[in-house]
């Protein structure tokens, strides 16, 4: 990425595919020397017609923060190591996209050759205390896949090793997560393992329940959507319901391979 060039007293940047530049500060600096050069970097972006301006605050250069804002830029996203800022040069409304709108989460329906479930009891959060046995959940690490996600979230729990089989249904909802909308995947894996090892520091309890049992809980039967999660399951025990299996595929913009669900 880009370092900065006093010859000219600009910021070098690259170019991004909208007509934009994307800055990267490396190098110490004073604030008020920063705004000098924002300030002419900005002059000749706006000559040149680029649009948004990105710069990339590593967390030691915090101090510039400030500096920046001051100057019209805002915050677009941040992560453990950088601050992300956006400005918007022509004068007409911005195009900027916003940042991640969606948390992503899985929930696994493990299901072995005696049509029982694994299931597990939860330590902390919403199902703390409530007796409910439910299916293994958890959240999509960045740059994981779903399938990926189910099995291993499956492992940590439980202890109990498996292959992702299909999705069988998914849900959105909105203002779940510091405002952001939230995507669960409900995937259904074949046990490889069958003996339960449980994670202590987050699961109260886990085992084989009948799949019937499971379905039958008040707290199921009382919530429209796991009630119906929970038919779905029981629809695909008895071999009446098809989900979307996966085929690692090629983009139309990159070589890389990403998976396509989809009905057979």
């Amino acid at each position: 990425m880009a370092n900065l060039l006093e010859i000219n007293g600009v910021f070098e940047a690259d170019e991004d595919a909208y007509d934009g530049v994307k800055v990267q500060i490396n190098e110490p600096m004073d604030s008020n020397h920063f705004v000098t050069m924002l300030r002419a970097s900005i002059s000749q972006w706006r000559i040149q017609g680029k649009r948004g301006v990105w710069i990339k605050l590593p967390i030691d250069h915090a101090n510039l923060v400030n500096a920046a804002v001051k100057e019209g830029f805002w915050y677009h996203h941040a992560e453990p190591t950088y601050l992300m800022l956006v400005y918007w040069i022509p004068e007409i409304p911005h195009t900027i996209p916003a940042n991640a709108s969606h948390r992503v989460g899985i929930g696994a329906l493990v299901m072995n050759d005696n049509g029982e479930v694994l299931v597990v009891q939860e330590k902390n959060g919403a199902f703390k205390g409530t007796g409910v046995w439910k299916m293994p959940t958890g959240v999509v690490d960045e740059g994981e896949d779903i399938c990926v996600a189910a099995v291993r979230e499956v492992q940590e729990e439980t202890g109990i090793k498996a292959e992702f089989i299909e999705l069988l249904a998914f849900r959105q909802s909105h203002k779940s997560f510091f405002g952001k909308s939230d995507l669960f995947f409900v995937c259904m894996l074949n046990p490889l393992s069958y003996k339960i090892q449980k994670q202590d520091s987050e699961i109260k309890g886990a085992q084989w329940m009948d799949m019937e049992e499971y379905a039958a809980q008040p707290f199921v039967k009382k919530h429209e959507m796991f009630n119906k999660i929970a038919e779905i399951c029981l629809a695909k025990k008895k071999n009446k319901y098809n989900g979307f299996s996966k085929e690692l595929m090629t983009s139309a913009f990159s070589a890389k391979k990403n998976y396509l669900y989809f009905n057979h």
